[in-house]
């Protein structure tokens, strides 16, 4: 019955095959498993690339060793790999049953895991969360002249995690419908929050993970692994924990490296939060045997605050990954069914020490009054931007000079996704006028947005009102 469960999770198929068996494959597979294809798909695909030009934390920061989108994205696939490699070669039989040898999970587990990390942030816009505050802002404020008098939560609460299930099923067109064509396993695995909007209510996530456009998608791919709506795939709960592992203490090493705290700050702040705390304890306890170590080297005071800081992330690493796993083994029946709630860390012994290390990332770095002004600038740039974009996107048709050339300015690939969406429902044209506009938005680096937004600046006389 494990197994079974499991087969359907794993499911290889993609929704091409499904829908179109009669197109012929490329034959490229060249000994790789399906999930092992997926993984290469997305690490070769533009969006992943675009991931090193948007924000991480600290916006077009100018050190290469401050972490963007994409340096967070290869860590969090990196610890996801990590995790699934032990419970497919430590524990494969309580995880996946006494037939796991036919599912291969020793491959398709580790290579699974790995490529929804590695997906996980590409639908988040330029100048990360903010970036998407500054969407939802939008939405809201010109709500009556996109949307008349209805309104449209998708956009109104825009979200990065639909807008990756949208990029990876639609938008990142070769020759078909099919966005990379990844299988419905991954596909399955990607949603955080696997509900829409319409449905958040009897839903018990704080936000949707489908937009109403991708929704026929999202339920063919539950219909695919066995699962339902508001049911997270088992190895969703794993990446999200990866994500929580990754920013936690790796936003805390970037904040010691852009020099808003030292490892010092780290370790009494650490020290005071979690007094009691073992886990926290512990990683002190070999963090500061380490930079007395290192104390005895000849070491520049900066020398010693980076690599002391290093072997604290080491250390956390190993701290927080532990516990998730003997979380995610010991819960696997609940988490199976469907009925395990919160998520791997929180329920872990491992809670107190991350939630500290979130607080002190709050606290020192993301409330930074650098880092507050660059997220201002970014807001304001997009803003400004979709405000010239919208007007591009409704009045190109009309032959005027300025939004002929805005719309132009828009991805071909999403260009041609709106004009096929408008040919099959015109009725909902102003939902996928402002589809395209947050698929524009989104999928911009920080840089070329700035850029952009300062190349259609001077050209627009701000003249025509926007019309409902």
């Amino acid at each position: 019955m494990l197994t079974e469960k499991w087969a359907d999770l794993l499911n290889g198929n993609r929704r091409k095959s499904k829908h179109e068996p009669d197109r012929e494959s490329l034959g490229t597979a060249a000994g790789r498993m399906e999930m092992e294809r997926d993984f290469d798909r997305i690490l070769f695909s533009t969006p992943t690339r675009r991931l090193a030009d948007k924000t991480q934390v600290f916006p077009l920061d100018k050190n290469d060793s401050v972490r963007t989108r994409l340096t967070h994205s290869y860590e969090v696939s990196n610890l996801a790999r990590s995790i699934g490699m032990r419970l497919a070669f430590e524990m494969p039989e309580k995880i996946f049953g006494k037939d796991h040898d036919e599912l291969n999970v020793k491959r398709s587990v580790p290579a699974l895991l790995a490529a929804i990390g590695l997906a996980h942030d590409l639908g988040n816009p330029p100048f990360g969360h903010q970036g998407e505050k500054a969407i939802q802002d939008w939405f809201k404020s010109h709500n009556n002249e996109v949307f008349g008098q209805e309104s449209s939560e998708d956009f109104t609460n825009f979200d990065g995690n639909a807008q990756t299930f949208r990029l990876l099923t639609k938008l990142q067109i070769l020759n078909d419908n099919y966005g990379l064509n990844l299988t419905y396993g991954t596909l399955a695995a990607t949603l955080k929050y696997p509900t829409t909007w319409k449905n958040i209510e009897r839903s018990k996530f704080k936000k949707a993970g489908v937009f109403e456009s991708e929704r026929s998608i999202a339920e063919d791919v539950w219909q695919e692994t066995g699962l339902k709506e508001n049911q997270r795939h088992p190895l969703t709960y794993i990446m999200e924990a990866c994500d929580d592992i990754a920013y936690s203490i790796l936003d805390a090493e970037d904040t010691i490296k852009k020099g808003y705290a030292s490892f010092y700050d780290l370790v009494d702040y650490l020290e005071h939060a979690g007094a009691d705390d073992e886990i926290t304890k512990k990683v002190l306890k070999k963090a500061r045997e380490k930079n007395t170590e290192f104390k005895k080297e000849n070491l520049s005071p900066r020398e010693l605050n980076d690599i002391s800081m290093q072997m604290m992330r080491v250390c956390s690493i190993s701290a927080l990954i532990n516990p998730v796993v003997d979380e995610f083994s010991n819960s696997i029946e609940s988490i199976l069914d469907g009925g395990y709630k919160d998520d791997l860390i929180k329920n872990s012994e491992a809670n107190s020490f991350c939630k500290a290390l979130k607080r002190f990332d709050l606290e020192l770095g993301y409330k930074n009054k650098s880092v507050l002004e660059l997220e201002l600038r970014g807001s304001n740039y997009i803003k400004s931007l979709m405000t010239m974009l919208w007007e591009g996107i409704r009045y190109h048709e009309s032959k005027d000079a300025f939004s002929e050339y805005a719309f132009q300015r828009i991805s071909e690939n999403y260009r041609r996704v709106f004009k096929e969406a408008i040919r099959e429902n015109r009725q909902a044209r102003c939902q996928i006028q402002a589809q395209l506009l947050a698929d524009a938005i989104s999928g911009m680096t920080d840089s070329y947005l700035i850029s952009l937004h300062d190349e259609l600046k001077p050209l627009y006389d701000g003249s025509r009102k926007i019309e409902g």
